[in-house]
């Protein structure tokens, strides 16, 4: 494994990335919101588009900036949650990519996506796992946490196989149009379900890899379940559906996995930070 010690330029080229990326990011958005008309899908598309630009322009990329600047400086906190901002990236620009119309940000979806996971293996690869795993403190409720991500990431396999089972085999209807309801059923159970619930296993298991996994696949949800919130919110008050709709399942689960992401950080703490700063400095 690649660590700080054995390869000076890694952290040039995590911050080469991390900084594309939030321009890229920058870009998409703020054209999304000065141009909503340059979206070419069916208006309750456009919608969810509108909760992603808003909080992508204002919450993930003032975060990734921040945790880079923080991360460069030996912060354990920083590298989990900049891990975190950057499966963000991946997730979000990869359901912009397969399913947004085709339209004049098509390049940048592909750029930001690519960048993302680019950035995102050389920081996993780049960890050093012993010494972010050993800032954590004895007192850390692993088991809870991890427990917690194993069965929020059960619950969402649940539900859309769920529905996918009842579409196939019972001939009732997704909750919305049939390619879309694949589209979230597919990013989130190949990526979002498989990153809480292997975070949460090893967690639990007080295995390295899960003091690294856990904390960003929390970040990475914590911030997605801020997306699903604020769209639900804007549809009740568009008219769109019915109050509540949907904002008490996802608001609850924001508030209960942003609550358990940030004791998971809180936890990290700052012991082997004076050691880890010394490394970066020798570079």
């Amino acid at each position: 494994m690649t660590t700080a010690k054995t390869d000076p330029q890694r952290p040039r080229a995590e911050s080469a990335l991390s900084i594309a990326l939030a321009v890229l990011m920058l870009l998409q958005t703020a054209s999304g919101r000065l141009f909503p008309g340059a979206y070419r899908d069916v208006e309750w598309i456009k919608a969810t588009w509108f909760g992603n630009d808003f909080v992508t322009m204002l919450v993930v990329v003032p975060l990734l900036v921040a945790s880079l600047l923080l991360l460069r400086r030996g912060s354990h906190r920083a590298r989990l949650v900049w891990l975190g901002t950057l499966g963000y990236g991946a997730y979000n620009y990869a359901y912009y990519l397969l399913g947004a119309a085709l339209n004049a940000f098509f390049p940048l979806y592909v750029l930001a996506f690519l960048i993302a996971v680019a950035a995102l293996i050389i920081g996993l690869v780049g960890s050093d796992i012993s010494s972010l795993a050993s800032g954590f403190s004895s007192e850390t409720p692993v088991r809870a946490i991890g427990g917690y991500y194993v069965f929020v990431a059960t619950g969402l396999s649940i539900v859309w196989f769920g529905m996918w089972a009842a579409y196939i085999f019972a001939g009732r209807p997704t909750p919305v149009e049939t390619e879309a309801f694949k589209l979230v059923a597919a990013l989130d159970t190949a990526l979002i379900v498989p990153a809480l619930a292997l975070g949460g296993v090893l967690l639990w298991s007080k295995i390295g890899w899960g003091y690294v996994i856990a904390p960003a696949a929390g970040t990475l949800a914590s911030l997605y379940l801020l997306v699903l919130s604020l769209n639900s919110g804007v549809s009740v008050m568009r008219g769109a559906v019915d109050a509540p709709g949907e904002l008490p399942l996802w608001g609850t689960l924001l508030l209960l996995t942003t609550g358990a992401t940030l004791m998971l950080l809180k936890a990290a703490g700052s012991a082997g930070t004076a050691s880890f700063r010394l490394q970066a400095e020798k570079q």
